[in-house]
């Protein structure tokens, strides 16, 4: 490993020195080191089980997240390939929290949402943890969230055995009268797509960054629901993004049908822990 890191700094850098490296944190399907050089320090992911493009995409929804210049996340210096060995090369990120940044969080995420965009969707497939997620721009955000992303989650349940007899029955049902809750023309906003408490972190000055994007374009509630299925935010992030921008009178009406997307991606990656909630709000919505 030791030489394939060595290989990409020289890319990077004429005759790189290296100071450091130790094995890190980075995930739970990539290999991660904290690298440093006499010049420069960097976080190094590796995944030998996923292709080029599931690093060029992550690459790619921070490039365009950080030129909105609304919320910080890593400087990308480069998305190579060593001997068969996918990796991104970034900038390491560290600091303390202080009692402002998750304020500064909820504040920045909400600035980062009112970058209104032309479609919804992505214009290149996706990737979410290690599934690839299909992506296209659509003019109606039902059309897209129902037949791009909760379809393609029954379509790979079926052939994973995850979702069938009464699972499928209650999800196709859901599917036919989505449009009672999810709207066809909300905000098209730059949404991170992955954010989970895991998913950010604190940098210099008490900076929140966000990290591992897995970017589209679409409601922003979509991204608020997600940030309270599994937890990691405070109520101050909350109060300080809704001041910026507040949800709507019927978000509580359709959280947990956003909610339900990313339990059906833990259900296809993990298994039947995850199949008991997703059964539930199945029968919640089939009894309305």
């Amino acid at each position: 490993m030791k030489r394939r890191i060595m290989q990409a700094l020289r890319q990077l850098e004429q005759n790189p020195k290296l100071r450091s490296i130790q094995s890190v944190s980075g995930g739970d399907i990539n290999a991660a080191f904290f690298v440093e050089t006499d010049v420069q320090q960097y976080f190094i992911k590796l995944n030998k089980n996923q292709p080029l493009d599931f690093f060029r995409f992550e690459a790619d929804g921070l490039c365009k997240i950080s030129k909105t210049r609304t919320i910080a996340c890593p400087h990308v210096y480069a998305v190579m390939e060593i001997d068969d060995m996918p990796m991104l090369l970034m900038e390491w990120v560290e600091g303390r929290k202080t009692k402002d940044t998750e304020k500064q969080l909820g504040e920045n995420l909400a600035a980062l949402h009112l970058c209104e965009q032309s479609h919804f969707g992505y214009e290149k497939q996706g990737y979410i943890g290690g599934l690839k997620q299909e992506n296209a721009l659509f003019d109606n955000w039902l059309s897209y969230y129902r037949d791009v992303r909760l379809k393609g989650q029954l379509e790979r349940g079926r052939e994973e055995g995850r979702i069938s007899n009464e699972r499928e029955r209650l999800l196709e049902r859901l599917l036919e009268q989505l449009d009672r809750w999810i709207p066809s023309q909300p905000k098209k906003s730059i949404l991170h797509g992955d954010l989970w408490g895991g998913n950010w972190m604190t940098g210099p000055e008490g900076t929140p960054f966000i990290i591992d994007p897995s970017i589209l374009y679409g409601d922003h509630e979509f991204e608020l629901a997600f940030t309270e299925l599994f937890g990691g935010f405070s109520s101050d992030f909350y109060e300080s993004y809704k001041s910026v921008l507040p949800l709507s009178d019927t978000y509580e009406e359709r959280k947990e049908l956003y909610q339900l997307y990313y339990l059906l991606v833990h259900l296809n990656l993990f298994g039947e822990s995850y199949g008991r909630p997703v059964d539930q709000i199945l029968k919640k919505y089939a009894s309305l």
